[in-house]
């Protein structure tokens, strides 16, 4: 698909990959609805691609609210246009899976994956109208693959991507291309400094944000509908879709330093 002169909605537009994606997305020629709920942050998003010569527009659309479905019909009413919905919002909790309280679950399954189904549902109907649309979801490697300390996380992207591979043959007759990618571990300010230093201590790779970007958009010039970021995680994917007791065994040997993140987190 090329992206030049689509209205491209983008969602967590302000966070750390959302903002490099907002600037991919403009040099490719794509006019962006940027949506979040930190309206200012996404204004001073605006002002920096004011040079791209695209247009921008900020709309505030809270993924884990009650009210999620009617702030959509606002955004259709404003954009009827859309072509592209890029899901981009998400957050992560490093976590002990018997030490989250219902108020962090709730929250972390609400914005990553029961935000997701609402907003596509509701762009739905207006997608398939377009002359050529696309879905874009963003995914996890640990959306393939369970890691301890983020099993509440990862049940919402295995649910992200179980429900872009369903998406995606529904729609095979009409004329919405469903995408799906899946980063690694990424620098930005949703990995809490004990993942960063656990990563680090495990020999972990992180990507650059601006370089995820870059990737998400390529893919979708390029109709890459589904991309898995990072070797050898991508590897992992697929053995641990096989073999994942080989997967179990590589893993069980990082717990000690997992746990160790943990205790140290839970002081």
């Amino acid at each position: 698909m090329r992206l030049r002169d689509k209205k491209v909605l983008l969602t967590g537009a302000s966070g750390g990959i959302g903002k490099p994606i907002a600037a991919s997305l403009a040099r490719q020629g794509a006019n962006l609805v940027l949506a979040g709920r930190d309206v200012s942050a996404l204004e001073q998003i605006k002002t920096s691609l004011a040079d791209t010569g695209v247009q921008v527009d900020v709309v505030m659309l809270d993924l884990g609210s009650a009210q999620l479905t009617e702030q959509a019909r606002a955004l259709l009413l404003r954009h009827p246009d859309i072509d592209v919905l890029i899901n981009g919002a998400g957050v992560n909790q490093f976590s002990a899976c018997d030490a989250l309280g219902a108020d962090q679950l709730s929250q972390l399954i609400d914005i990553n994956l029961k935000g997701t189904l609402l907003l596509t549902t509701a762009l739905l109907p207006a997608l398939k109208q377009r002359p050529e649309a696309a879905i874009v979801n963003v995914g996890s490697t640990f959306g393939s693959i369970g890691y301890p300390g983020f099993a509440a996380y990862c049940a919402s992207k295995f649910g992200v991507r179980g429900y872009s591979e369903a998406l995606r043959r529904e729609l095979a007759d009409t004329k919405v291309s469903v995408f799906y990618v899946a980063p690694r571990a990424t620098r930005t300010a949703m990995n809490e400094q004990a993942v960063t230093e656990m990563n680090q201590a495990l020999g972990v790779a992180m990507d650059e944000p601006e370089w995820v970007a870059d990737q998400l958009v390529q893919a979708i010039e390029k109709n890459r509908l589904k991309l898995f970021l990072g070797w050898p995680e991508k590897l992992f994917v697929i053995i641990n879709g096989v073999f994942s007791n080989l997967v179990d065994k590589a893993l069980i040997k990082q717990l000690p330093t997992v746990q160790q993140y943990l205790k140290r987190k839970a002081v």
